[in-house]
């Protein structure tokens, strides 16, 4: 196969478009679909939940699996990303980390009440699935594009997988709406189509799941696949990441802009991750909905508002950066960030909930694109790119684990409203934290 040079326009499109492939996940199970079919299985939104031995609220669940499986991401990372240095092959954990989601996608078909702890185990690979892989394909980044390509493809990469899991998600939305236009029978009665309903989104899971694997092949074709060593993985290998961990942290003493940035980052992507984890499920639970037909209607609707905004998001904060600078622009995305939060526990009508999520997918793109381009950009001239993109996502994930427990508390302790209004107080710290990140290294 042809080795293409950093910086070409092949490598460069073929490494954004695994946002096309995989960003499928983040709309239809993460952000939409997923999150209206497992309360579906509940009889009323107070019905509790058992599990691993406990009773508890449905959204407490998710929410504790979720930071468990941002637990297991953020401490097996640096050992795979120790091995993948070793060994010379990021694109090998890339793929594995891709299956594994794409297989987990396809298993939430048979998700049920009934088998709660397999269900959940389909659950965890999927997520797990989706946010290793991510360690490997960001590390990618200085690796074929050149610091001034950054933000502009990080930026591309973001609005590639907005349009692809947008054209997924209206295809699955016309399969959950009109069962019958796909062949689905919805019999003559309300329950016979909500569960003809019911069973369109469960296939939804599966075509998720192939589109994932079947586009990311795009990219694992173009992606070079690094040099190996050929020696035999040992102990001191498995435990290599952890030691280049300690490594980075040394090196970022000596780094006070990108240490500072880590420091706001850590604080803000916590918040932000949180939120558009659970966003639905506070859509779902606490807005006041005339049926449940308008319910699922709208919460989609929402979610593609907030895609379709978050395209024009990233290329204006791409644009802003370059005109303003890159912490500039990230202080004003933290303050509307923090805008949300207070809009956010006095909402109760449909129309409120759309206007944040026009607001929430304004912001959205914008954050996660230029986030993760100011880290490339601040990163000092080196080879090893995966133990610092390793830092970076061991740091975003420990952050996510922070922010889904904290959330999950407080939903528990008082209220899903509380718990979103509890979150302004990370996007003041992230504020305050931006604000001390010095203009140069």
């Amino acid at each position: 196969m042809k080795s293409y040079q950093k910086g070409s326009k092949k490598l460069l499109n073929a490494w954004a478009f695994y946002d096309w492939a995989n960003s499928v996940y983040t709309l239809t199970i993460a952000s939409s679909i997923f999150p209206i079919f497992y309360s579906s299985l509940f009889a009323s939104a107070d019905e509790p939940v058992s599990a691993f031995g406990f009773e508890m609220k449905q959204t407490v669940l998710i929410s504790i699996i979720t930071a468990f499986t941002f637990l297991v991401v953020a401490f097996s990372s640096p050992i795979l990303s120790g091995i993948a240095d070793y060994v010379g092959n990021k694109k090998f954990f890339l793929k594995f980390f891709c299956y594994m989601g794409g297989l987990g996608c396809i298993g939430l078909y048979w998700f049920d009440l009934d088998f709660i702890h397999t269900s959940i185990l389909f659950y965890f690979m999927g997520l797990m699935g989706y946010w290793g892989s991510l360690v490997f394909y960001n590390s990618y980044l200085p690796d074929i594009a050149f610091e001034e390509q950054q933000d502009a493809i990080s930026a591309k990469g973001f609005s590639l997988g907005y349009v692809g899991s947008v054209l997924l998600l209206l295809i699955n939305l016309a399969m959950v709406m009109k069962p019958n236009w796909f062949g689905f029978d919805i019999g003559t009665t309300e329950a016979e189509k909500n569960a003809a309903s019911i069973e369109a989104m469960k296939i939804s899971f599966i075509t998720v799941g192939l589109w994932w694997v079947l586009f990311s092949q795009y990219t694992f074709y173009y992606l070079p696949k690094g040099v190996s060593s050929g020696h035999k993985v040992t102990k001191d290998v498995v435990l290599k990441g952890f030691t280049e961990l300690r490594q980075v942290w040394k090196q970022l003493k000596q780094n006070l802009r990108l240490k500072r940035y880590l420091y706001a980052f850590f604080v803000f992507s916590m918040a932000v991750q949180t939120i558009m984890l659970m966003a639905v499920y506070f859509g779902e639970k606490e807005i006041a909905w005339a049926d449940s037909d308008e319910k699922t209607q709208g919460l989609i609707v929402s979610v593609l508002v907030i895609q379709l905004v978050a395209i024009i998001g990233a290329i204006l904060t791409s644009k802003a950066s370059e005109k303003f600078g890159n912490i500039k622009v990230l202080i004003v995305l933290n303050f509307i960030w923090m805008s949300i939060c207070f809009y956010a526990y006095f909402m109760e009508t449909p129309i409120q909930f759309y206007i944040a999520a026009g607001i929430v997918g304004l912001v959205m793109g914008g954050i996660q694109a230029l986030a993760r381009s100011t880290y490339s950009k601040f990163l000092p001239e080196t080879e090893d790119t995966t133990s610092y993109f390793s830092f970076y996502d061991v740091a975003e994930k420990i952050g996510i684990v922070i922010g889904m427990l904290i959330f999950a508390v407080v939903d528990y302790r008082s209220s899903m409203r509380d718990a979103i209004l509890f979150l302004f107080v990370f996007f003041l710290f992230g504020i305050v934290l931006l604000f001390r990140v010095p203009k140069k290294a």
